[in-house]
Parts: C-alpha cells; sequence; structure tokens
C-alpha cells in the first residue's frame, strides 16, 4: 500500500487539490492521509461547490491541522511522500525555515529529515524575492516544485483539462501511473 499524504493550505486553487484526491481515491493500492489549514476550509467553501465532509470521504485517513501528535508527524511513519497543493507562500516560507507550527509544517519537515519525497504547489502570483529564495532554498533541499502552470500542447477545452494536466504531473512525480491528460507525442506535422 503506497501512503501518501496530502497537505491543502490556504492559498487559492483548492480545485487542484481536490482533482489529487479524486484521482488518489480511484487507486485501491494507495492510501491517502489529509490535514488542511482553517484557510484551506474558507477556500474550499469560496472556490468550490463541495462541502468539507466530501471532500474528508475522499481520502482515507485526516487530520487536524493543530494535531502535532498524529501519524503523519513521526519519521516512523513509512509513506512514499507528500504534496501540499495548493501551498501559500506562508507554509513555503515555514518549511523553508523549519517553522513546523502546525501539522502541514511538521509533516512537510518530516519528509524532508527522512529524505522522502515532497512535493510542492505553490499558488502565488507575481512572486516577489522571497517566494522565489524560498522555493530555491526548497528545491536545493529535493523538494519537487510543481507549480500548476498550464499547457496548451494538449488543446485543453475546460478549466477540467488544464486542472487535470497538474494533477498528471503531480501523479508522475509520485511514480503512479496516470493517463490523465494527454501526453505529447511529438511534432506530428
Amino acid at each position: 500500500m503506497k501512503k501518501i499524504i496530502v497537505g491543502i493550505t490556504g492559498a487559492s486553487g483548492t480545485t487542484y487539490a481536490i482533482s489529487l484526491l479524486k484521482a488518489l481515491h480511484e487507486l485501491p493500492d494507495v492510501e491517502t492521509h489529509l490535514v488542511m489549514s482553517k484557510w484551506a476550509v474558507k477556500n474550499l467553501e469560496l472556490e468550490t461547490e463541495l462541502s468539507l465532509s466530501e471532500v474528508k470521504a475522499l481520502a482515507d485517513y485526516t487530520y487536524n491541522i493543530n494535531d502535532q501528535g498524529a501519524a503523519i508527524a513521526s519519521g516512523s511513519f513509512l509513506n512514499a511522500g507528500m504534496v501540499i497543493v495548493p501551498a501559500s507562500m506562508k507554509t513555503v516560507a515555514g518549511i523553508a525555515y523549519g517553522f513546523a507550527d502546525n501539522l502541514i509544517g511538521r509533516a512537510a519537515d518530516v519528509c524532508l529529515k527522512e529524505q522522502r519525497k515532497l512535493i510542492i504547489v505553490p499558488r502565488e502570483s507575481p512572486l516577489s524575492t522571497i517566494h522565489l529564495e524560498n522555493l530555491l532554498k526548497l528545491s536545493k533541499m529535493g523538494v519537487q516544485i510543481v507549480p500548476p502552470i498550464p499547457a496548451f500542447y494538449n488543446q485543453p477545452k475546460t478549466i477540467e483539462d488544464l486542472v487535470n494536466h497538474n494533477t498528471m504531473k503531480l501523479l508522475d512525480s509520485l511514480g503512479v501511473n496516470n493517463d490523465l491528460s494527454p501526453r505529447w507525442q511529438g511534432d506530428q506535422k
């Protein structure tokens, strides 16, 4: 069973997290562990039609943001990695400087210290020099930075097509086979 931690922060882009959770939910060999910040819960309300209980139902386990005693807060909790989607710049800064003041920060800190996969989907624009320096610092520590930048070679027709392309990239990064979005096949002209 592949255990994957999903952290959702208060940045705009909750739909990216929901897409990832839905894709992982369909896989019988994946177990998901979800933690959401209080602002993620607020953005869920503002940005989607889903209830908190519907989102929680997409995960196998859910945790309170303040539960520093949760399983995912320990290095002895073996997992295949963590995705923070979307990642606020506050969360990025906290991880970059080891300020594990909530369960998302602590679980990310554990991934770093245990040298496990950590993927961050930053959602901010424009990016300041501080944001870029924090992301660079994390990248140098082995964190994979996967901004939700749309591709157009696959001829997207809907917002869902754009979101699915990012979800495909996240699943690829986690080593999960998928066909959520058309892949580049080379120039066929």
